[in-house]
């Protein structure tokens, strides 16, 4: 009888273990310098970490108290919470499976453009209320300030921009901009259709963060770092199945043995 007291006891601290890798995805996600621009994404990671964490200590408390209801309520919420670690982490990847740089030839850095990325994401950054918010934690967090090092085109063509810097910094690479400087471009004579060659602008707290893309390089940057914590998801999602399983198998092994009554007396 003790032996699966203590069997589910453990199994609860595992649980408590698995929830500090996604709480810790989503505080590195809050911190991660553009991610953090972008909330609508890592608030889900946080909740469900913070989720885990609060139902794998009510676990660990109905196993050493032996109080069979809340266990039964941990049982409840933890298939809950699988089922929702699993259609987060499918919704995750459906997401963030389109989209990639487009690479030039002769640069060391990538183009980006936001049709290529998933419908959901485009509108996010297409919003209004979201972009103004996003643009002005960009702008204010100076990701073009390291680019003027560069003082000239050969050196610039050769850098490994971020996608950030790339979308942003500077007009695509299609308008053929004559290279001034790295935040600094002269316009050609002839007109282009790409919109973005119009919004650029020369004014260093503008550029081109109001091109679509700045915005594909915001979304480039979070798909990236997004599929890494949906990776990590996928890891705990696993575990989660075999601790719930092997929980649900010793808590009804208890059951059996009179280890757990209804108001937390167990017999010993």
């Amino acid at each position: 009888m003790e032996l699966s007291k203590h069997l589910v006891a453990a199994l609860n601290l595992i649980t408590f273990i698995l929830s500090i890798p996604i709480l810790g995805a989503g505080i590195w996600l809050a911190s991660n310098h553009h991610t953090d621009c972008v909330r609508f994404l890592q608030g889900p990671v946080i909740a469900i970490g913070v989720f885990m964490l609060l139902i794998s200590i009510a676990g660990f408390v109905g196993a050493y108290l032996r109080i069979t209801w809340l266990l039964w309520v941990y049982l409840l919420v933890m298939f809950l919470l699988i089922v929702l670690l699993f259609c987060f982490t499918v919704f995750s990847f459906a997401v963030t499976n389109k989209g990639a740089g487009e690479a030039l030839s002769g640069k060391g850095y990538e183009d980006y453009r936001l049709g290529d990325y998933s419908t959901w994401l485009q509108k996010r950054v297409r919003s209004s209320e979201n972009w103004n918010h996003i643009r002005s934690c960009v702008v204010d967090a100076h990701v073009c300030d390291s680019l003027k090092v560069y003082k000239l085109a050969s050196d610039f063509y050769r850098a490994e921009l971020s996608s950030v810097q790339s979308g942003c910094c500077k007009p695509p690479t299609a308008c053929n901009f004559l290279f001034i400087n790295a935040t600094y471009w002269g316009r050609p004579l002839t007109e282009d259709a790409d919109p973005d060659c119009h919004r650029y602008s020369y004014v260093q707290s503008e550029l081109c963060f109001d091109c679509d893309s700045c915005k594909a390089g915001i979304v480039d940057k979070v798909r990236h770092d997004w599929r890494k914590v949906a990776t990590v998801n996928i890891v705990i999602f696993f575990l989660l199945i075999i601790v719930y399983s092997a929980g649900c198998h010793s808590f009804h092994r208890a059951q059996e043995e009179g280890t757990y009554t209804r108001y937390g007396k167990g017999i010993i």
